[in-house]
């Protein structure tokens, strides 16, 4: 691949990106209220991404667990501890990742 189709290559990603994040503005404009639909889908969409984000870091593990599945299995758990009692998804995503990391490294 030579310069000119790596530019062009990141020139469409990114086109393609902008137009997916502009256009619900485009389609709707700002003085009309929003849709009964999309109200539904932003109500219901991020817990069940959320869901499948779990299940699908968790559907490797194996039947017999070892210690890594372990340290997984108690990272989520600590992560999920975490944001359940402060409610912020940065704080829980970074205690969970450090906790696993330490996890990993230290036993």
């Amino acid at each position: 691949m030579n310069l000119a189709e790596e530019i062009l290559t990141i020139g469409i990603a990114a086109c393609g990106t902008m137009l997916t994040r502009f256009l619900p503005f485009i389609l709707i404009p700002s003085n009309k209220p929003i849709p009964a639909f999309i109200q539904q889908l932003g109500k219901f969409l991020p817990p069940a991404i959320l869901g499948m984000l779990v299940i699908y870091c968790y559907k490797d593990l194996p039947a017999n667990l070892n210690l890594n599945a372990l340290f997984e299995i108690t990272a989520g758990i600590i992560t999920a501890l975490v944001h359940f009692w402060k409610k912020n998804m940065f704080l829980s995503i970074g205690i969970g990742t450090c906790s696993y990391i330490l996890l990993l490294n230290f036993f």
